[in-house]
């Protein structure tokens, strides 16, 4: 049985660490702010791309990688002999799933692509499971189903602290988020399908805390939480507020706090932040 590799894209929110622990392929997306070019996490941070985010006149665009950029990347891996499990954000946000598989079809190397259905930490929580499994020896049908479990006992949440870049990018009319913003709402989501999907709106921080709790207790109880994860635009003091207020519920061995991917801020903006866990 060949060896196998994992492969992900740049809005997997993972750290840097646990990337070389895993020895993990990362395909960057890119983003133009300002009229430059950057890959993602490549030739930019997280933190450098929010400070700038501000000041910017037009929402910045983001690029899914291109197919070829995969199939070279495949066809490398094959050549040193692995397998390769690709496992990328949702289809329902972005086309990088659909080059991915577009890539599988034209390289020679056995690579099964995944729509892990989630963005940032959520899909890592898939990645580092398949990285585990790997060293462990798995089977690739052995992970991909395992990884189907996973996605079925992850859930995502995100809060927009402003309408202004959720009105930029289209997802609401500008009527709706100049009423929304004079009454200081900050609608709340989840990843349902992979889809964006609007459950609530809160107008404070408090009120998103006490209902993140509540989804969170109603969600794992009873279960054995095996991973916290919260992403955030300049919003950390929040998100250590949250991690506190979610621990105290239900604790978890696995937790961790990142700056999200500019992908990901691009469509947000600043003071967003995503909360994700999964159980076992």
């Amino acid at each position: 049985m060949k060896q196998i590799r994992i492969v992900t894209d740049s809005t997997v929110d993972m750290p840097k660490e646990k990337i070389k622990e895993f020895d993990i392929e990362i395909v960057p997306l890119s983003v133009t702010i300002d009229g430059e070019s950057y890959l993602d996490g490549v030739d930019i941070t997280s933190r450098e791309f929010i400070e700038r985010l501000p000041n910017t006149t037009d929402i910045p665009k983001t690029s899914q990688p291109a197919v070829g950029t995969f199939v070279e990347l495949y066809d490398k891996l094959d050549a040193d002999g692995y397998d390769i499990i690709s496992i990328h954000m949702t289809s329902g946000m972005s086309g990088t799933y659909s080059s991915a598989k577009s890539a599988s079809e034209l390289t020679k190397a056995n690579v099964t692509v995944i729509d892990s259905q989630f963005i940032s930490q959520a899909l890592s929580f898939q990645v580092e499971e398949a990285a585990k499994m790997v060293q462990q020896g798995k089977s690739k049908d052995e992970i991909v189903e395992y990884l189907n479990e996973v996605r079925k006992n992850t859930s995502l949440y995100i809060m927009v602290d402003t309408l202004e870049y959720l009105s930029k990018g289209g997802r609401i009319g500008r009527g709706k988020a100049l009423i929304g913003s004079l009454l200081k709402i900050k609608p709340v989501a989840s990843l349902a399908d992979g889809v964006y999907t609007p459950v609530n709106k809160v107008r404070t921080h408090s009120q998103f805390i006490k209902y993140i709790v509540q989804q969170y207790e109603e969600e794992t109880k009873g279960k054995v939480v095996a991973g916290i994860g919260i992403a955030h635009a300049a919003a950390r003091e929040l998100a250590d507020k949250v991690l506190d207020a979610l621990s105290d519920v239900n604790p978890c061995d696995r937790t961790n706090i990142v700056d999200t991917t500019p992908v990901i801020s691009t469509h947000t903006g600043p003071g967003a932040i995503a909360v994700m866990y999964y159980t076992k």
